[in-house]
């Protein structure tokens, strides 16, 4: 057995059958086992279905690819004339390279979302492999000799000259999920700011739905069985990013490798499988008051009304916008289970929601309350006020939203100019928490928080400074309220915290500044700002340990023309070649990144490069970096042979 380039044991690694190159089937019988399972391997990813975000793109390629093969197989299964050795040779490779794809794309279906955003360079470079594999296999064929159509012939030439594209395609890196994931891993304060990164990160990988938690915890629990260990330093990061989105969702933390997944009813018959219409696709245990919605789709009546008490408008198993938010009982479903519960011995749980229904209710009493006082007249009622929604909005998403519907953010925002400085704290920080929620993001900058949020970061506390730069990256998330931000004078305040601020003031405005430079125009706004300076600063105090993310803002600027001139200025070539000699392995990687782009644009950034001896430390690079740092590092080299060839 071998491994596929770039992959490694476990975690869904794709395992290829070493086989004779030269192994022909002699018999009919032979042949036609080759052309069924070529069929069989393209009708299974046919009937596989949505795949994983951080591969969509990728999986659909290679399907569309694999789909174009059918013609193809049809024409040669329908061959009277003997296959000769070599072509049957081709077949098998054929064969063997769609059999990896099919593996391939059912890890990218079913595998764990976090180990294929984690280690999402890895997987690319395993698509890689199948289009070279397959290019080859197609390659080999004489399609004169099996008597191919003309017309399946030139959509097989065509399709490989898409391979060798696909093949030759050197970043797929989606670089703000690449940077959600490098911050979440190197942050461990437990600070809402951080929390909505958390969030982003969750949605950008769809795992943010209890029914997604519960279906990752079994993917990681297979994974760690399949590797052997569960010690190692990749799987203890994918444990913590996974409670970490259980803790947003608002799910209790347990020990993924020890506690069972199965509804706890199970937990007293293994044996008995309860079928899976009968379970709410939320919660995955028995439904016992069925309901079906305008979706069509049926879940458990509490489960459900929850996602729709949550502002939810979509179906949470299609995701399509739901036309009405009726729902209507699922009486033969409902019948169905109660057959099967009573035929089997099996009890349904005991509905027992009341306690949590009167502390829904008193809790929202109080937030009412609690609201009203925002406006009083006395200063220390309101004082109190907003320090206790400040203290609430941290606790969990539910609270977050139920506050919202209760009509806190308008006077909360209203609160921000005040002129008492810890009304004022307590203000900026209860609108970052409530900012966490997506829908509350769009509410909180239609009341005019931004421009308020920006004077306080001008002139407030050190602490209400370092929560207003966080509440800017939580609400810049939507792009609307990135260009705002932009528009508002946002930057230079965010820029000048990141000059003079404290190590976390720090630590906010980066993180800020990096997704509002997502926007072109906030590029400009920054070089202008003069963010270029104290992101060298950055890169020349290691110990704040925030060189990763100067390199990637600094990734984003030299994408622009005035990026590239302020940088190159700076002298600035010299500092990543010292980071690509004697950084961490994330610090080459970036620092490889910033230096390609840098490159590819300017042609005497390379050769100040190369003054620096770059050469050997790139060399280096491709037989020992990360995944990442390898293919930059090798399209550097690429580019440095056509610069010495010019």
């Amino acid at each position: 057995m071998v491994i596929m380039e770039g992959g490694r044991r476990g975690g869904g690694e794709i395992i290829m059958e070493e086989e004779n190159e030269n192994f022909a089937p002699s018999s009919p019988q032979e042949i036609d086992n080759v052309i069924q399972e070529m069929l069989s391997a393209i009708e299974s990813v046919a009937q596989l279905g949505d795949y994983r975000r951080t591969q969509k793109k990728e999986c659909y390629g290679l399907v569309r690819r694999m789909k174009l093969l059918l013609p193809l197989i049809d024409e040669i299964r329908e061959l009277d004339t003997p296959i000769s050795e070599t072509n049957m040779a081709a077949l098998c490779n054929l064969k063997k390279a769609l059999v990896v794809a099919k593996k391939l794309l059912k890890l990218c279906n079913e595998g764990s979302k976090i180990y294929l955003a984690l280690d999402m360079e890895i997987v690319i470079i395993r698509f890689h492999a199948v289009c070279e594999k397959l290019s080859a296999a197609l390659d080999g064929l004489d399609f004169d000799e099996l008597g191919v159509s003309d017309e399946v012939k030139e959509q097989v030439e065509l399709m490989c000259l898409q391979l060798r594209r696909a093949k030759r395609r050197t970043d797929t890196q989606d670089i703000e999920l690449a940077m959600d994931m490098m911050v979440v891993f190197s942050k461990n304060e437990d600070r809402n700011a951080d929390i909505a990164i958390v969030e982003r990160l969750a949605k950008k990988i769809n795992l943010h739905t209890t029914e997604d938690l519960k279906y990752e915890t079994i993917a990681i629990r297979n994974l760690v069985k399949e590797r052997g260990s569960q010690s190692s330093e990749s799987i203890q990061q994918m444990i913590d990013l996974l409670n970490k989105f259980k803790q947003v969702a608002g799910m209790e933390i347990t020990n993924v490798l020890d506690d069972p997944i199965v509804p706890k009813m199970l937990g007293k018959s293994l044996s008995l499988v309860i079928p899976h219409e009968f379970l709410c696709p939320i919660t995955l245990e028995i439904m016992r008051d069925p309901v079906i919605i305008a979706s069509g789709q049926t879940f458990e009546r509490e489960s459900v009304q929850k996602w729709f008490d949550s502002n939810h408008r979509t179906c949470p198993k299609t995701r399509q916008t739901l036309a009405h938010l009726s729902i209507a009982p699922n009486y033969a479903l409902k019948n169905l289970i109660l057959q099967w519960c009573e035929k089997n011995n099996f009890k349904l749980p005991k509905k027992d929601d009341s306690e949590t229904s009167e502390c829904t209710a008193e809790q929202k009493e109080e937030i009412v309350s609690l609201v009203e006082q925002l406006s009083s007249s006395k200063l220390e009622v309101q004082k109190e006020a907003v320090r206790k929604i400040r203290l609430l909005s941290k606790e969990n998403p539910e609270n977050r939203i139920l506050i919202a519907d209760c009509g806190a953010i308008p006077p909360l925002v209203q609160l921000l100019p005040y002129p008492d400085s810890k009304i004022l704290e307590h203000a900026v920080t209860a609108v970052l928490n409530l900012s966490i929620d997506e829908s509350n993001k769009r509410l909180i900058a239609q009341q005019g928080a931004i421009p308020a949020i920006i004077e306080i970061l001008q002139s407030g506390s050190t602490e209400a400074r370092e929560n207003s730069a966080a509440a800017l990256f939580s609400l810049s998330m939507l792009d609307e309220n990135k260009i705002t931000i932009g528009l508002s004078d946002g930057i230079p305040p965010l820029v000048d915290l990141l000059q003079n601020g404290t190590i976390r003031g720090k630590k906010d405005a980066v993180t800020a500044l990096f997704n509002l430079s997502l926007n072109q125009a906030n590029k400009a706004r920054a070089i202008d700002a003069g963010i270029v300076l104290p992101l060298m600063n950055l890169l020349e105090e290691r110990n704040l340990g925030m060189v990763d993310e100067a390199l990637s803002i600094l990734l984003l600027l030299a994408t622009h023309p005035e990026g590239r001139h302020k940088i190159g200025q700076l002298s600035f070539i010299e500092t990543l070649v010292e980071y690509i000699r004697e950084g961490t392995p994330k610090n080459k990687e970036c620092a490889t990144a910033v230096l390609l782009e840098l490159g590819a644009n300017n042609s005497s950034f390379i050769l100040a490069a190369l003054q620096y001896g770059v050469y050997e430390h790139l060399i280096q690079l491709t037989e020992g970096g990360t995944s990442r740092a390898q293919r930059k590092a090798n399209a550097l080299l690429q580019l440095i042979s056509k610069s010495e060839h010019l």
